[in-house]
C-alpha cells in the first residue's frame, strides 16, 4: 500500500471583493509595516495606488519583475524589504509576482543571496517573512504551494525553488480581479490550471487528497474556460476558474508537476512562450503518452467528465487550444525542425523524474516530431 502524507499551511479566504476590505483584513490579523510587491503594470495601474491609498499598514512599494522572474528580481525585492524594514509583504498580481514574492520574503530573513539558492550552493533557512497573496489571474495556483520558479539569468535556465518556507501565509481570493484579464491571458492561465490538475492526477508522487482536488479542478476548467473565454466579464465564470486555479494548485502542490511543466521551461526561455501556454503546449501529448499508465487510471479520470477515455480528453484539450489561439504546432511557435534535439535536450528538468511513463531523450524527440 501507498504511503502518503497531505500538508496545506495555507489560509485561504474567497470572497468576492474582498479587496476593497484590505485594510480591516489586515488590521484583524495585527499587521503592520508592510510592503506591497507587484508588477509594473500594476504599480502604473489605478489598482496598486488604490490598495495602497486604502490603508497606512503598507509603506513600501516594490515593482521591478518580469513577465518570468529573474534571479536579479527576488534579490532586489529581498533588499527592499530589508531597507524597508517590512514587517510584512502583500502581492499582488500573476504566478510571476508571487513566485518573486515568495522566495524575496524567505530571503529577506535568510543571510544567503538568491544566486546561491538557485545554484544549489545554499539552501533556504527554513522561515519567511509572513506572506499575503492576492492573485489578478486564475491559473498558476502559487498561492498555495510551496513552489517558487525563477529564471536564472547564468545558467539561462528556468529554477524551481521548493520548500515548505515558500507556503504562503494566507491567500486572498477575489475573482473580481480576474476580470480584466486580457483573452490571452485567460487563456494561458486558465490551460496552466489545467496542467497542474492532471499532473498532479498522474505525478508518480500523487496521493488520494490531491488526486481528489485535480479532478474538481479539472472539472472546472473544462466547464468554464470555454465560457470565460467567450464572455470575459462572465462573473459566474470567473468565479469557478479562481476556484479551478485554486484547487488545482492544491492538486499539485505536494506530488509536483511532471512532463508538461518540465518541457515549459525551454519554450519559455528559448521561443519567448507564456508559461501557460508553454505548459499546454505538450499537454495533449502527454495525456496521450500517460493514458495506460498505472493500469490506466487515467481512463477513469476522463471517464467522469463523459469522455470515452483520454484520448478523447486530449483531443478536447488540443480543441481548446485551437478556440483560444494558443499555440499548437512547432511552426506556429516559431520552432524548427532542426531544433529539436536541443529543445529535448533542454526539457529534461528534474520535474520529467514526476512522469509516469519514462521518457529519454529518444522519446521526447519523438513526442516534438508529432507536434509538427
Amino acid at each position: 500500500m501507498k504511503t502518503w502524507n497531505y500538508t496545506q499551511p495555507v489560509e485561504i479566504i474567497f470572497k468576492l471583493g474582498i479587496t476593497k476590505e484590505i485594510d480591516g483584513f489586515l488590521k484583524q490579523r495585527s499587521l503592520t509595516h508592510g510592503i506591497l510587491v507587484c508588477d509594473d503594470f500594476f504599480a502604473k495601474s489605478n489598482l496598486a495606488k488604490e490598495i495602497m491609498d486604502s490603508t497606512q499598514r503598507l509603506s513600501a512599494l516594490y515593482s521591478d519583475i518580469q513577465p518570468n522572474p529573474t534571479v536579479e528580481n527576488v534579490q532586489n525585492c529581498a533588499n527592499t524589504i530589508i531597507s524597508a524594514k517590512a514587517k510584512f509583504a502583500l502581492v499582488l498580481g500573476g504566478g510571476s509576482a508571487i513566485d518573486c514574492a515568495k522566495l524575496a520574503c524567505a530571503i529577506a530573513l535568510s543571510s544567503q543571496q538568491a544566486a546561491k539558492i538557485l545554484s544549489g550552493e545554499a539552501k533556504l533557512e527554513g522561515t519567511a517573512l509572513p506572506l499575503i497573496v492576492l492573485p489578478t489571474t486564475a491559473g498558476t495556483g502559487s498561492e498555495v504551494t510551496p513552489v517558487s520558479v525563477v529564471n536564472d539569468t547564468v545558467t539561462g535556465k528556468k529554477t524551481s525553488v521548493v520548500d515548505r518556507c515558500l507556503f504562503p501565509s494566507t491567500a486572498v481570493i477575489d475573482p473580481e480581479l480576474t476580470i480584466s484579464m486580457p483573452l490571452d491571458v485567460t487563456a494561458a492561465t486558465g490551460m496552466d490550471a489545467l496542467a497542474h490538475a492532471l499532473e498532479g492526477f498522474w505525478s508518480k508522487n500523487h496521493q488520494p487528497i490531491c488526486d481528489t482536488l485535480a479532478l474538481e479542478a479539472a472539472r472546472k476548467v473544462f466547464a468554464a474556460l470555454p465560457a470565460v473565454y467567450k464572455a470575459g466579464n462572465d462573473i459566474k465564470a470567473r468565479t469557478t476558474m479562481c476556484e479551478a486555479s485554486l484547487l488545482a494548485g492544491m492538486a499539485f502542490a505536494l506530488p509536483r508537476t511532471a512532463g508538461s511543466h518540465s518541457c515549459s521551461y525551454p519554450l519559455t526561455t528559448q521561443y519567448g512562450m507564456p508559461h501557460g501556454e508553454a505548459c499546454a503546449f505538450t499537454l495533449a501529448a502527454f495525456t496521450r503518452i500517460n493514458a495506460d499508465a498505472e493500469d490506466g487510471r487515467l481512463h477513469d479520470f476522463a471517464n467522469k467528465f463523459g469522455f470515452e477515455n483520454a484520448f478523447a480528453m486530449a483531443d478536447r484539450i488540443d480543441e481548446m487550444k485551437k478556440e483560444m489561439g494558443l499555440k499548437c504546432t512547432l511552426a506556429q511557435a516559431g520552432i524548427l525542425k532542426e531544433d529539436i534535439p536541443m529543445l529535448a535536450q533542454l526539457s529534461q528538468n528534474p520535474n520529467l523524474a514526476n512522469n509516469p511513463v519514462e521518457m529519454d531523450l529518444d522519446k521526447l524527440m519523438e513526442m516534438y516530431e508529432g507536434l509538427s
